[in-house]
């Protein structure tokens, strides 16, 4: 039986600044029965220098130009405000999560006791960044946007080398474009991860919809991430590529119903079809009718439902016995 897929609700920055969006947010998250719903933890002067731009998306989505830092700002979540949002979570029974993007916020987060480490996909080239979360030995989750084999090795040993076990790393296949074209998804790429490490793996997922993250825990994610929104037509950088509550609803329990419907691999008849036997199968019959005596063969016995009597792969079995009694048209064939 499959284990149960983790299911991240990425809040991320679509609470605007506004701490009632994000509670509501987390309200969303939690009425879907997803297991985490997740922020994002960042001062705008760490993460960037002021000669860095938008990307495009973001150009687009926020149809203004200017440099990330005037961006993030509006989008920084202070030490209360984390604390506030953790208890939130607390109360909707939800799990609290958020990904830090630079040192300090890292160390924001130690402070209200986080021991679940999200790497954001641009970081997985930051060595010291790496180093830091390594040293904390907690459980982390790697995301691996924009990444080769060859840079999730490098990281992964940083992690280790830094003192974070293998065994504690889930790797999350990701394509870091929003929203992410189908034909750059390359799913399977998230087996490869898996084959190439011999670590858990998930997806984090950009594309529209639902369906790729649904195929994703079909072909064996063990986590999934995807961002959502209360309303896609907000203002902000990530609300154009997110879900709207309906949707998040939609995707958990499909998820859900994905891992009832994976099983364990035995192929046996289930209790449902075992009542379905007798209906759908077939058994010998008299095709026409036999006197006692007579020699079963091809031109009088025949197979048509119900299949509560001789089963057909015994037709060469009983094919020249002799009849133990009449049989009429129709009739079940005994022998």
């Amino acid at each position: 039986m499959k284990q149960k897929t983790i299911i991240i609700a990425e809040a991320g920055v679509n609470h605007n600044g506004d701490l009632k969006i994000a509670e509501e947010l987390i309200q969303v998250a939690a009425k879907a029965g997803a297991d985490f719903v997740k922020f994002q933890t960042f001062q705008s002067t760490s993460i960037s220098s002021k000669l860095a731009g938008r990307a495009e998306y973001q150009k687009a989505n926020m149809k203004e130009d200017g440099s990330q830092i005037s961006m993030l700002k509006k989008l920084e979540l202070n030490f209360e405000m984390h604390q506030h949002l953790i208890q939130v979570c607390k109360q909707n029974k939800i799990q609290f999560l958020s990904t830090a993007f630079d040192l300090p916020s890292i160390e924001l987060l130690i402070q209200l006791g986080i021991n679940l480490w999200k790497i954001p996909s641009g970081e997985i080239t930051n060595y010291p960044y790496l180093k830091k979360i390594g040293s904390l030995k907690g459980e982390v989750i790697l995301s691996t946007g924009m990444s080769n084999l060859g840079e999730i090795e490098a990281a992964l040993s940083v992690l280790e080398n830094s003192g974070t076990q293998r065994e504690n790393i889930t790797i999350l296949h990701c394509t870091t474009e929003y929203p992410a074209p189908m034909n750059e998804v390359n799913l399977r790429a998230m087996l490869a991860i898996q084959n190439a490490f011999g670590v858990k793996v998930g997806y984090s997922d950009h594309t529209v919809g639902i369906e790729i993250s649904l195929a994703a825990v079909a072909l064996g994610a063990n986590m999934i991430e995807k961002h959502f929104t209360l309303d896609r037509n907000l203002p902000g950088p990530d609300h154009k590529a997110s879900l709207e509550p309906n949707e998040l609803n939609a995707l958990v329990s499909g998820i859900r119903n994905i891992e009832l419907a994976l099983g364990d691999g035995v192929k046996k008849p289930f209790p449902s079809e075992i009542r379905n036997m007798t209906i759908a199968r077939k058994s010998l019959i008299a095709k026409e009718n036999i006197r006692k005596g007579e020699i079963f063969t091809e031109q009088n016995v025949t197979t048509k439902r119900p299949g509560n009597g001789i089963s057909p792969m015994r037709w060469a079995e009983v094919m020249g016995k002799t009849a133990s009694k009449d049989f009429l048209e129709d009739e079940l064939i005994e022998i």
